[in-house]
Formats: structure tokens, C-alpha cells, sequence
């Protein structure tokens, strides 16, 4: 099943210019079997989504981007609308308490821009990322970084033996569904899809458009 884990919307993500009418379309043109609203700090009424879903004619979940002090948080199962700043310990124990699942999203983003590729940070150096401490997952497919981010944070998951996920983080239409991730089994709810993301069967892979 393939389901892009990373998508931002205009009605509730302001730097976002996707209409989720034209993202729908869009995901069952790309054959798309799921796709996934994680909106920044905030997430959508599930009812919404319901509606959404049944005219879509795909699966639709939801999910959050929260901002932490160590960087952006993918979070799936944990439902709790929070707005402020979180250190991350306080996410990891919150989502924890709900079984949810963390993914750090775009990881290693601007690592070569700011002149960190010019030291040579190594793997072993990158692995040192205290966030990488709290999270189930690391994105290692993000459409809106270079292969040479996107790199980096592979080699950390797999030095760390932690799954690596893909998800578009589309704000335009024309983003959808460059990264996504493929699970092994059907998924039809969000508890199932807590499920898989745990029993981690799934794998990332980027997509042509």
C-alpha cells in the first residue's frame, strides 16, 4: 500500500497553497493508495476527514508536524491539538502514553547550505543529533531536500537500526507524492496504520512523477 506520509493543505497549514479537492485529485492520478495531513500544529477534525475520504475514493489519515527544540516531529496516534513550542521529552512522553509513533522529518535539511558539508560531518557525527534519541523513525525520503540530505539521513537510520519513512512535505499541488512510503499490508484505519508504522513494514521509496 502506498500512502505519502507527509502532506501540508491550505485550509489549516498557512504556508501551504494545496486545496484538498485538487489534492485528491492529484493522488488518484499518481495511484496513490492512502495519503496523509500533517498540518503544522494542528490537526483536522476527524469528521472532516471522514467526508473527505468517502468522496475521495482513497484512504485518508492524519497525522502533525510538531515543532520541537530539536527539530520537526512527524507524529501518527497522538491527537492532541498543541500549538506552543514542545521539548521533545515532553512529546515523546505524550506519545507514548497514546501508542503513537515518532518520525523526525527532514532530519539533516540545510546541512550542506550552512557550510556543515564543508567540515565533513561525518555519519557517525550526524548520529550524535540528540533528537534521534527520541523517535521511532527517521524521514530518510523528503521530496523538498537534495539526494544528498536525504542520503545523509539514510546512513544515520541504518547506522541507528532505525526505519526510514518517505513522504512528499508537499505545499503545492505538483509536490504530491514525490517520496512515499509502501507498506506491506492493506491499511483501512489510523490505529491500523499506528500498527504498521510500529511493526515496521513498510519502506520508503521515491516515486517519477
Amino acid at each position: 500500500m502506498k500512502i505519502d506520509l507527509h502532506i501540508h493543505t491550505s485550509p489549516l497549514s498557512a504556508c501551504s497553497y494545496i486545496d484538498p479537492q485538487e489534492l485528491i485529485q492529484e493522488a488518484r492520478r499518481l495511484q496513490l493508495d492512502g495519503i496523509c495531513l500533517t498540518e503544522h500544529q494542528v490537526v483536522w477534525d476527524p469528521d472532516e476527514v471522514d467526508k473527505l475520504a468517502a468522496e475521495a475514493g482513497i484512504s485518508i489519515f492524519r497525522g502533525n508536524e510538531f515543532t520541537t527544540n530539536q527539530g520537526d516531529i512527524l507524529v501518527f496516534g497522538f491527537y492532541e491539538d498543541i500549538k506552543e513550542l514542545l521539548i521533545i521529552q515532553d512529546l515523546r512522553e505524550k506519545v507514548t502514553a497514546a501508542d503513537g509513533y515518532m518520525i523526525v522529518a527532514h532530519p539533516f535539511r540545510g546541512f550542506k547550505t550552512f557550510g556543515i558539508g564543508q567540515l565533513q560531518l561525518t555519519v557517525e557525527q550526524a548520529c550524535k543529533r540528540k533528537v534521534l534519541e527520541f523517535v521511532d523513525a527517521v524521514e530518510i525520503g523528503n521530496g523538498k531536500l537534495s539526494p544528498e540530505e536525504n542520503n545523509m539521513a539514510r546512513k544515520v537510520a541504518e547506522k541507528l537500526g532505525l526505519p526510514g519513512t518517505g513522504g512528499s512535505d508537499a505545499h503545492r499541488v505538483d509536490e504530491v507524492g514525490t517520496w512515499v512510503t509502501v507498506f506491506e499490508k492493506e491499511i483501512e484505519s489510523e490505529i491500523e496504520l499506528v500498527q504498521e508504522l510500529h511493526a515496521g513494514r513498510f519502506r520508503a521509496v521515491k516515486q517519477d512523477r
